[in-house]
């Protein structure tokens, strides 16, 4: 899981960026990166470990020129947290110029990486599967091309053929140098990308894509829709706008984690509020929790801050209970869920949440979270929870349990870290230390997130273990499983 964004405007575009990523931060903490262009097809680049504010420095702002540019926020899921070469975006000299970000996992990288070496004699000089993208954009795209200029219709050939050679999942923008941007998505839109646009003092239009639309919002972009599974996008530096699919068989199949956890609830992903779909999913969680939990075990409903407060709302007035606020949290604290390393999750939980334990004293507590993974983070609250007085406490998940590896971009690669793997619900209680726990059932998370909208289907690999670009074998399982613990 990535942040990424791209614009064309009339002005610098240096600060919009970096405004952006801002707005993106939760999306990843690992390292970040921003590059513009300028007209002649000049490219700055500036990219280093940590989050935004962080990373960037007022020389590294004025360095930034151009009218057009990209940045990326990443947490890793290939590669290397630790390593800076490893940060987005990534640069080809050939053909043209090409620098790209990418949100997503691509999932034949020994395939590609072999390929890229003996058919392409292209030079790898990371493990990042973005690098492996970025080069195969420029190896089809110098294949597309005839004559010096490059048309839209020979970028559109070009995604084609990265459509057919890839698998996984992609969201990526780049820019050509001295042309324009470049934005497409894999052909299920697993990884989520938006299109807006507004305009300049001049009249002219600028652009915007990104990975959520409220960063649209806060730019005072109009949103103009989402990019299809499988569509192109190319901005040129004019701001004249060139569509096309290029997939032979698109199907949108979003992330349902992108609901539960990953998106800013203010965030509105291929139509389906981001807010109002959490609050659907308490709505079908507090039923759940209504069916298996004795009557009398709760005296109030409490929710792990922050995602999983409009969960917990709807589970309080759905089960006519008090609904309380019984955690403190440090917001100066990273994400716990994207922190590489089970010691560093652990460690940083109680440095993050705080219990008061006026709140837990003498009750028998409700807890609800949005997803549990690998159970590091909710082992620790429910003993917070009893620390503060708690007299029993019961755990809810909004969502099912996590029993697959997630091969799509978010961090869940080795079943032996997943705490739901090979254990029954009443086993994952007792190792957390709870005295009852609920999960959504799987179906309901389909249907809450579904809801009044257009889109027929999700990934929900790592609950039902279908993984949806039919290319995931136990063989590839396997090897990710290795190549993590080695």
């Amino acid at each position: 899981m990535c942040g990424i964004v791209g614009m064309v405007g009339r002005g610098a575009a240096n600060q919009e960026v970096y405004d952006s990523l801002l707005l993106l931060q939760h999306r990843g903490q690992d390292s970040t990166g921003i590059a513009t262009a300028e007209r002649s097809g000049v490219f700055h680049i500036a990219k280093a470990k940590g989050q935004v504010r962080e990373a960037f420095r007022t020389r590294d702002m004025r360095s930034l020129l151009g009218e057009i540019g990209l940045g990326h926020v990443r947490y890793a899921t290939k590669g290397t947290a630790s390593s800076e070469e490893e940060a987005q975006p990534f640069y080809v000299n050939a053909p043209y110029g090409i620098v790209l970000v990418h949100n997503g996992n691509l999932t034949n990288t020994r395939e590609l990486t072999d390929e890229l070496f003996h058919k392409d004699r292209r030079h790898l000089n990371t493990s990042s599967d973005t690098e492996l993208l970025v080069n195969v954009l420029a190896n089809e795209l110098q294949a597309s091309i005839s004559g010096v200029d490059l048309k839209p219709e020979q970028l559109f050939q070009a995604v084609s053929r990265v459509h057919e050679r890839v698998e996984g999942s992609y969201a990526a923008i780049a820019l050509i140098a001295g042309y324009g941007l470049l934005a497409f998505r894999d052909p299920f839109g697993i990884r989520p990308l938006i299109l807006g646009t507004r305009k300049a003092d001049d009249g002219s239009y600028e652009w915007i894509v990104t990975s959520e639309s409220l960063v649209l919002e806060n730019g005072e972009f109009e949103v103009v829709r989402d990019v299809m599974p499988g569509e192109a996008i190319f901005i040129d530096l004019d701001g004249h706008l060139h569509t096309q699919q290029c997939a032979a068989d698109p199907k949108l199949v979003p992330c349902s984690f992108e609901y539960v956890y990953l998106a800013r609830p203010d965030s509105i992903m291929n139509g389906i509020s981001v807010y109002e779909a959490r609050l659907r999913l308490g709505e079908r969680l507090a039923d759940t929790i209504a069916k298996y939990t004795p009557k009398g075990t709760i005296d109030v409903v409490m929710p792990i801050p922050d995602s999983s407060r409009p969960a917990a709302m709807q589970v309080a007035r759905k089960l006519g209970l008090e609904y309380r606020e019984g955690f403190y949290k440090n917001r100066y604290i990273g994400r716990t869920f994207i922190m590489p390393g089970q010691a560093v999750r652990k460690k940083s939980v109680r440095q993050k949440l705080n219990a008061m334990s006026s709140e837990f004293k003498g009750k028998n507590v409700l807890l609800i979270d949005d997803s549990i993974v690998r159970g590091t983070t909710s082992k620790e609250i429910i003993q917070m929870a009893r620390d503060a007085g708690a007299k029993s406490v019961t755990f809810a998940s909004a969502a099912p349990p996590v029993r697959y590896p997630h091969v799509y971009g978010i961090n869940m690669p080795s079943r032996q870290e997943l705490v739901a793997h090979g254990r029954t619900i009443p086993e994952i209680a007792e190792e957390l230390g709870a005295d009852y726990m609920v999960y959504q059932e799987v179906e309901d998370l389909k249907a809450a997130i579904l809801e009044g909208s257009d889109v027929e289907d999700l990934d929900m690999s790592c609950f039902d273990g279908r993984y949806i670009t039919g290319t995931v074998s136990e063989e590839y399982l396997a090897w990710v499983e290795g190549s993590q613990e080695s």
